[in-house]
């Protein structure tokens, strides 16, 4: 069954991320890139996630593509009624995948730690 689940997401995911960029036709959504990070659906099938990682010029641009997005859920679904064939679609809850961003701090709260050399280091130069 989890092999099954595993697969379902995976041809959602390809089939959203299609649908996102090729038929949403939406004046909101603006320079914004959308692009489906992750989908995760229930094991019942009647729900599903779906991570959306969007990439815009400032926040205020972000926040408007993704309820852009959140907003064409019905026709997102019906879309995919014709794309994936199986028996019970789920329910799409539209979701920020932050992980990038939090990657991003990270990286840079990492880049600015200051570490002395160890003592090995120090012999050998």
């Amino acid at each position: 069954m989890k092999i099954k689940v595993e697969r379902i997401n995976s041809e959602l995911q390809k089939q959203i991320s299609k649908i996102i960029a090729c038929d949403l036709k939406d004046p909101r959504l603006g320079k914004s890139i959308v692009g489906v990070t992750k989908v995760t659906t229930t094991p019942d099938l009647k729900y599903a996630k779906v991570y959306l990682s969007v990439y815009a010029e400032n926040e205020d641009e972000r926040a408007a593509a993704l309820e852009t997005v959140r907003r064409s859920k019905v026709f997102i679904r019906n879309m995919l009624k014709s794309a994936v064939q199986i028996r019970l679609l789920p329910d799409l809850d539209f979701r920020l995948d932050t992980s990038v961003d939090y990657g991003i701090k990270i990286d840079h709260l990492l880049s600015q730690i200051d570490i002395p050399p160890a003592e090995d280091e120090q012999e050998e130069k």
